[in-house]
């Protein structure tokens, strides 16, 4: 089976059976699931526009014209932005003053795969809440169509990155004067999606030269679209073949943000956070959050300027929620995820190249330099298998009560603060696994103390 249900979305593979993969029939009773919740939550009003973007993805059109036909449908209507991003959507909802939105795509998934990701009226993810009572909908049809009288209407919106461009530039701590200056050269990895049109638009009006790397929004990934270190040997090369100051990477929707520094050494993803958090927090003091599973380096930069680090359960909902309950200025997560509540509360890799480039452009130093100016830590992430017959909820309640003389949190899953290196123990909701994500001082402790705790739960496990 390929198509997971889950309170964020629906994604699955194209083609195949019902229920099994992502098919037609499936986009169109998720899109009606989605419609019937929307309209109940505006007391069945007969006056409802959602958004609607997509990336390049091969599925894209077909999926997005199923999705926006079952919503008219509905009585609801469509503004149909085309090609986008997911922070593009995000922000249309709420300028168009939209009831909610919808975001086709499967993110870093290969190009086989798509999804429905939903927004609500502020153009921010569903809580678990919504997200579980719209999957109830599906689950038992109970959804109505509305009478040939009542349809909603169709719009195409075109030019809607250039508008998000516009918001990015406006933001106070962007500073374009700044990056002009610097006359940066930069190579872009967009994957041959969305991200190919929008970055290098929002480069030049900076001022940026840009040398394109798989920038044809064709939806043919050139190569696992994952934005992870062993998938871009052909931008760390290009960096320094051409002389660059720093390479771009962004995933297939735009919402995860990797760097790569001009000697085509890996930045980190982990690090686009940590320094963006750092710029932002030199110019104005606050809190940040990120997830259990990412860097320490956050919380040393944000204690650092005198500010609060919080840690939320992972998942982007999570982090929203308690950015917002802490009065965060920034926050996100390790995979290169930006959030920037001056912007809007949805990871944005537009905001973050601009706000990274404007404090490169003031910290005078290479990218390189910059990453060395931060605290260095090194992750090591690894999985178990388990059988269905194992509790892996009663495995991790063991694992918690071992190291109950440590700090340990159980928000989501178990994490364990040692002095100097921690370990973040989840299992997976969809299969049975337990993931086993480690950070220490060096790569090579990180790694040592995986495999003691995976050895540990083997031995609880008896496998």
């Amino acid at each position: 089976m390929s198509l997971i249900k889950s309170i964020s979305g629906i994604r699955g593979t194209i083609g195949g059976t019902v229920n099994d993969n992502l098919t037609p029939v499936d986009a169109v009773k998720f899109a009606a699931s989605y419609g019937s919740w929307l309209i109940k939550r505006n007391n069945n009003s007969k006056n409802l526009t959602v958004v609607v973007g997509r990336d390049a993805r091969i599925s894209g059109k077909m999926v997005s014209s199923l999705v926006a036909n079952t919503l008219v449908g509905m009585g609801i209507s469509v503004i149909d932005l085309g090609l986008s991003t997911t922070p593009t959507v995000e922000v249309a909802v709420p300028l168009e003053k939209a009831n909610g939105g919808i975001i086709l795509t499967a993110s870093h998934n290969p190009k086989q795969w798509n999804a429905l990701k939903l927004l609500n009226e502020k153009g921010e993810f569903l809580n678990a809440a919504d997200g579980a009572e719209i999957l109830n909908i599906a689950d038992s049809d109970g959804y109505t169509f509305a009478e040939v009288d009542d349809l909603g209407t169709y719009t195409k919106l075109s030019g809607y990155m250039d508008k998000h461009i516009d918001e990015v530039l406006k933001l106070d701590f962007v500073d374009v004067d700044a990056i002009k200056k610097a006359k940066f050269k930069v190579v872009v990895d967009a994957v041959n999606s969305t991200g190919g049109i929008v970055i290098p638009n929002l480069l030049e009006r900076l001022g940026v030269e840009c040398v394109k790397l798989y920038c044809e929004p064709n939806g043919q990934f050139p190569h696992n679209p994952e934005p992870l270190p062993a998938h871009l040997v052909d931008i760390s090369e290009l960096v320094v073949k051409e002389n660059a100051d720093l390479g771009i990477v962004v995933d297939p929707d735009v919402d995860r943000l990797a760097l790569i520094c001009e000697d085509g050494s890996m930045f980190g993803e982990e690090y686009t956070l940590v320094a963006c958090a750092d710029y932002v927090l030199g110019l104005a003091k606050g809190n940040t959050v990120s997830n259990l599973s990412s860097s320490r380096a956050l919380r040393d930069v944000t204690e650092k300027h005198g500010g609060t680090y919080k840690a939320s359960a992972v998942g982007e909902v999570n982090v929203v929620e308690l950015m917002k309950d802490t009065n965060a200025i920034i926050g996100g997560e390790g995979n290169g995820g930006i959030i920037y509540p001056a912007s809007h509360y949805g990871r944005d890799s537009l905001v973050g190249v601009a706000l990274f480039l404007s404090h490169l452009a003031k910290s005078k130093m290479s990218c390189k330099a910059l990453r060395e100016s931060y605290p260095s830590y090194f992750m090591s992430k690894n999985k178990i298998q388990l059988t269905p017959q194992l509790d892996v909820d009663a495995i991790l309640a063991q694992m918690a009560d071992k190291y109950k003389d440590e700090d340990v949190n159980t928000i989501d899953g178990v994490k364990v603060d040692f002095a100097n290196e921690w370990v973040h123990l989840r299992k997976s909701n969809t299969e049975p696994i337990i993931r086993i994500y480690t950070e220490s001082g060096s790569q090579a402790n990180a790694d040592q103390l995986a495999k003691r705790i995976m050895d540990e739960i083997a031995e609880i496990a008896g496998i």
